[in-house]
């Protein structure tokens, strides 16, 4: 009976060393001739805004891979940041071909006085799959009777 019992714990634990190393060697494969994206700039500097001013900006990107580009989603950290404009997304929805370039549009809600740093993540079929990006900038506060500049 006890060789019974070892010879199972020794078969398990021969079984278990395999599927654990059959593990470390698969190594998931990256495309060579997937798209990349590119950023002119990985962060946006609004500088000092007007309260309530205007809150949007863009980032440029442009496809360095070899097949094209398909942006899926692009999310703001928070509900302060929208993706969207005029209720369609802020991102080109047809494939950015290789060696072309497009915009994806961020809104800061500039109702929000004092100084802002957010992230926004564009989700594609590139290389790197999920890359984050930085708006951040400062807006003034709201204007007032005593401040009508709001300064």
């Amino acid at each position: 009976m006890k060789k019974a019992i070892l010879s199972f714990v020794c078969l398990l634990f021969l079984s278990f060393t395999t599927a654990l190393k059959a593990q470390e060697t698969a190594t998931p494969s990256i495309d060579p001739n997937a798209p990349e994206i590119t950023f002119e700039n990985e962060t946006v500097d609004y500088g000092t805004v007007e309260y309530d001013g205007n809150g949007f900006r863009e980032f440029k990107i442009k496809n360095t891979g070899k097949s094209p580009l398909i942006i899926s989603n692009v999310q703001g950290q928070c509900g302060c940041t929208t993706t969207t404009h005029d209720g369609k997304p802020g991102w080109p929805q047809e494939p950015i071909a290789p060696g072309k370039t497009g915009v994806i549009r961020v809104k800061y809600d500039t109702k929000r006085p004092g100084p802002f740093d957010k992230k926004v993540t564009i989700t594609s079929n590139a290389k790197t799959a999920s890359k984050v990006v930085t708006i951040k900038g400062t807006v003034k506060p709201a204007p007032t009777i005593d401040n009508p500049q709001g300064k």
